[in-house]
């Protein structure tokens, strides 16, 4: 008889990690209204508009590159604790910005916080989760950070009519509150089994194991399979404790990772990098930051309209995403990605056009052209969340083996971030000389580029355990080999 506590735990177990993306979700949407301000305010160019908008991103490395250290040092739980803290931090100093140069180390600090966020959240909520489960758990983490993206833009519009000073200062200040709530709600978060088991620590991973588990024979072969891709091998079935050699499990992974991989670990690597490349490569972020200045591009120039109709924006985005987490487990992750895909493509190419048209009627307001892009943005950001946004993070944590997962998810963050960057900071300067509409016709040849990728290199993942997915990828490495150093 199943027992669905197992599953609800899991569930809240996974809403508090994923509390960790609304902190880039929000800092995302409010960065998109409150740069017109900053703008106006301390009179700053559209360079320095594009740099400050983006260089989080790169910033983001930085907690990205780390976030793999601490998450096997200090453990997933309190790492989310340790992002939350560097956000509040970051939150505040831009919230009290003087100057240009002041919001810039501000938007440091939250960077840092940023990339801490993205790489644990996603794979402390897989490691939680039960198979049957999983891929509607490990999707929390874009729900949330749509959900802090429409925090911002409504943020965005509550705060717009307050004197110039004051407005876009709130606006990025209030940002620290979320971080507060995250810091009590790891109280009541469980460590990831799996960290538990690399440590040694079997009975504690067995007792998260039941609570997170349909049935009690579920927990025992899930906690056997994960001994058993750790290398942890134990004589008696009640082991609370095993010596665990640090060798084994803290030296040498970056250099299996990067240096001398195997094949098999080679290739999931590269399918991880590529998910994450092309998911910002498509051109989310361009569309999400600097909505106001495209719907400004396409004929909507009063201010709180431009700002109303990103709430639209976001609005769609996080009612969207509710499909991937419904689905994603029953229909499987391959034709939802697929079609996400296809629906970015076709978007894309309609938004383009539709720019394309406005621009070369500058003196004629082409009000059927106008709806064109909104009907466009929309569609897309809804394709997007259905799809390529959370699916990216899903499948990532996936196919990564439990003994370099951490660390590969950190790369995969940092290829995220780092092409999210690049994509951001030269928006401005790419739309001025291709024309804002070849800029999407440009986004659109990338998720094209991306529907190939995935069509030839993504496997099915769906109901598959973690460790099950080891063996179906070659990834696992022999007990014996595993095993060097640590027995009981």
């Amino acid at each position: 008889m199943e027992d669905h506590r197992g599953k609800s735990y899991a569930i809240a177990c996974a809403i508090l990690a994923s509390m960790t993306s609304i902190l880039l979700g929000y800092d995302i949407g409010v960065m998109s209204g409150a740069a017109i301000f900053i703008k106006d305010d301390l009179k700053i160019s559209d360079t320095q508009v594009e740099i400050l908008l983006g260089i989080l991103n790169l910033y983001s490395l930085v907690g990205s590159y780390a976030a793999g250290f601490t998450s096997d040092w200090i453990g997933r739980r309190y790492t989310i604790a340790f992002a939350g803290s560097i956000f509040f931090a970051g939150a505040l100093l831009m919230g009290f910005a003087t100057n240009y140069a002041f919001l810039m180390v501000g938007r440091f600090v939250a960077g840092v916080a940023v990339g801490y966020a993205m790489m644990i959240a996603p794979v402390y909520t897989a490691e939680v989760a039960p198979a049957s489960s999983r891929g509607f758990l490990t999707s929390f983490p874009e729900v949330f950070i749509n959900f802090g993206i429409l925090l911002g833009y409504v943020s965005n519009y509550a705060f717009a009519r307050l004197r110039l000073t004051l407005g876009w200062r709130l606006m990025l200040g209030v940002g620290a509150i979320p971080s507060v709530f995250l810091a009590i709600g790891v109280l009541a978060m469980p460590e990831s089994p799996r960290w538990l088991v690399m440590k040694g620590r079997l009975g504690e991973a067995k007792r998260v194991l039941e609570k997170t588990s349909d049935t009690p024979e579920e927990a025992q072969l899930r906690l056997a399979d994960i001994k058993a891709a750790a290398g942890i091998i134990t004589e008696g079935g009640n082991d609370d404790f095993v010596p665990v050699s640090k060798k084994t499990h803290e030296e040498g992974l970056w250099k299996e990772l990067l240096l001398r991989p195997s094949p098999p670990v080679r290739r999931v690597l590269l399918t991880a990098v590529g998910i994450h490349f092309f998911q910002q490569a498509s051109g989310i972020d361009s569309v999400v930051l600097y909505s106001p200045r495209v719907f400004e591009k396409a004929g909507i120039h009063d201010k709180s309209k431009l700002l109303g109709t990103t709430v639209a924006v976001g609005f769609t985005k996080t009612i969207s995403v509710l499909v991937s987490i419904f689905f994603s487990d029953s229909v499987g992750r391959r034709p939802l990605l697929l079609s996400s895909i296809g629906g970015m493509v076709l978007s894309l190419t309609g938004l383009g056009l539709g720019l394309t048209l406005i621009d070369h009627h500058p003196d004629g307001e082409l009000r059927w052209a106008i709806g064109l892009c909104i009907a466009s943005i929309l569609a897309y950001v809804a394709f997007f969340s259905v799809g390529l946004g959370p699916l990216a993070w899903v499948c990532s944590c996936e196919i990564l083996p439990l003994r370099v997962r951490a660390q590969g998810a950190s790369i995969g963050v940092a290829v995220n971030r780092g092409t999210s960057g690049a994509i951001t900071m030269t928006f401005i300067s790419l739309y001025k000389a291709i024309t804002i509409g070849g800029s999407f016709f440009l986004y659109g040849g990338m998720a094209a580029a991306a529907w190939v990728f995935f069509f030839t290199c993504l496997p099915e993942t769906q109901g598959r355990t973690l460790e099950d997915m080891e063996e179906y990828l070659g990834t696992r490495k022999d007990d014996a080999e595993e095993a060097g150093g640590i027995d009981a």
